[in-house]
Formats: structure tokens, sequence, C-alpha cells
């Protein structure tokens, strides 16, 4: 599921630093630290009907994945919405829109990785484009597993929402050269972490299951689905949830900003269940779309 370029976003306007620029002017420094090294934040956020879904929640692991990266001179919150709603304003995009939230620690000095050469603050990225969901909801996606091990706190905490994402790409291109649309990548111990870019959910015998977020990223739309089940007395376990235990799953789904709640058809060649529907998975969604417009907030019009 190769994403397009949509032409829509030819001439758009992207936030650098202080201020707004045209697309193919908006540019970084080459001493800048997610150039240099990957030393950048970021997110992944959703607008809808005119309103950012879930900001403060995304903003709160933004400040959080800085303060663990020991950032200095980071952007003030009212700040980072306003630079955010003034990218949203000037390109006109109310609905339908996917940001690229990015904070890197900002330019050096000279080139290296000590974080002392920063001596210029953090430098806000907002790119936001006109895109729809990488997956189809619809018609769900076939999925291998990687022999990439997602990583563990004992290495680099997937905690920590930083842009060094080599660890994801390479599971990504193994499930390229498979010809399906993601990869599932396992922990340390061979069990199931996540998907290459999205949190993972199995519905077995009227409960369902996720992995512990140790390896995984505990996705801002993961604590969502959890948050729904609760709400509506559905039996939700984190537990260490291996290979087989996937391959007899009832339903075996997905769920990230990018991904939204995507069913997983095929597991290494594994017929999950062959169907995109599930009466627990539907009363799930119909819950995520009804907090949608609860859950967002308003763009500030001018």
């Amino acid at each position: 599921m190769l994403q397009l370029f949509n032409e829509k976003n030819r001439d758009i306007k992207v936030f650098v630093k202080d201020g707004l620029y045209p697309r193919n002017e908006a540019k970084v420094s080459v001493f800048d630290s997610v150039v240099q090294g990957g030393d950048a934040v970021w997110e992944g956020i959703r607008v809808y009907h005119g309103g950012v879904f879930l900001f403060d929640r995304h903003l709160d692991r933004l400040y959080d994945s800085a303060h663990a990266l020991a950032f200095q001179n980071i952007p003030i919150r009212d700040a980072v919405k306003e630079a955010v709603f003034q990218t949203l304003r000037a390109n006109q995009m109310f609905h339908d829109v996917h940001i690229r939230l990015t904070l890197t620690r900002g330019e050096k000095i000279t080139s290296g990785m000590d974080p002392r050469l920063n001596q210029s603050g953090c430098n806000l990225i907002v790119l936001a484009e006109w895109k729809p969901p990488v997956y189809d909801n619809d018609h769900g996606i076939r999925v291998i597993t990687s022999t990439i091990r997602r990583n563990s706190p004992m290495h680099l905490d997937s905690k920590i929402h930083h842009n060094n994402l080599l660890n994801n790409i390479q599971a990504k291109i193994q499930s390229n050269f498979a010809n399906v649309d993601a990869a599932l990548m396992l922990d340390a111990y061979g069990f199931a972490s996540e998907l290459h870019g999205t949190n993972i959910f199995m519905i077995k015998n009227d409960s369902l299951y996720t992995p512990h977020a140790d390896a995984c990223l505990p996705g801002i739309t993961r604590g969502l689905v959890i948050e729904i089940c609760e709400e509506l007395g559905i039996p939700i376990i984190e537990k260490n949830i291996s290979l087989t235990e996937l391959y007899n799953s009832d339903l075996f789904f997905c769920t990230g900003s990018m991904g939204e709640i995507t069913p997983i058809l095929e597991l290494d060649g594994r017929d999950i269940t062959g169907q995109t529907k599930h009466p627990l998975l539907d009363k799930i969604r119909h819950s995520f779309e009804q907090k949608i417009p609860q859950y967002s907030e308003k763009i500030p019009i001018d």
C-alpha cells in the first residue's frame, strides 16, 4: 500500500523553527541534530472536521520524549500549538489531514554527537499534508513476521518517540520484499511486539489482548482503544503473545494515527479469519468514531 503523491500537497506551507515557508524552501541546516544523528522526537497527528485529534496526549508524549533526551530550550506548549494552528490555517487544512510534528535538538556549532554542541535551542517542524490513513481499513492488510527485533529498553527505549527509525525501516524493507503491507516485529524473547509502524491487538473468545508496552511504543490510539474497552466492559488483557496465538486468533488488528483501526487478514501466509468484521471490533470502531469530535481540539479561525 504505497502512498502516492497528492497534487494538493505540491504548494503547501511548512512551519520550520520560527515561521512558514513554501514546501520547496522549507529546510533545516546540515548541522541540525536530526540530520547529524536522527536526534529528534516526533508525533503523527490526524485532523478531523476542523479539530486536532488527541492533541494534548500527543504533546504530552512529545514533551516526555524531549525531556528523556535532555533537550534544552524547548518551545513552550502554547507556542507549539499555535505553530500547528498557524500551519493548518495557512494551508486551509481542516479535515483528512496528517501532521508530522517534529522537534529536533537543534543546530550544532560543529558536527558531532555531543549535545553541548547544540547551542541554538530546539527546532520545531510542522509538516501538514492532505493524507488519508495509510491502510485500507475496510479490506484489511497482509503481514509477515520480520527477523528484525524491536528495540528493548536495554538498548533504546521505545517509550521515547524518537526519529531514529532504522529499526522499524529495516522491518518495513522485509515486508516490501515479501510483497505484503507490513511487518510484525517481535521482542527479544520472541513475543509479538508491534507492526513496524502500528500497535497490535488480538481478539480471542470475546476478550481483547495486546502486548505489554515494553518493546512496543505505548501508542496514543492504542491507549484510546484500551479506554474504550474498559468503558464498554470488554475484557482487555496486556500479556506476552506468541506467534502461535496470533495465528489462531479470532481476529487480529492494528492501531495507530496513520493506520487508525485496521484488520490483519493474513500473517506469514496463514489466513487469520479472512474477515474484516467481528462484533467486538465493530463496537470499538463505532466508539472510536464517536470520540473523534469529543477528543479533537478545534482549530481557532482568525
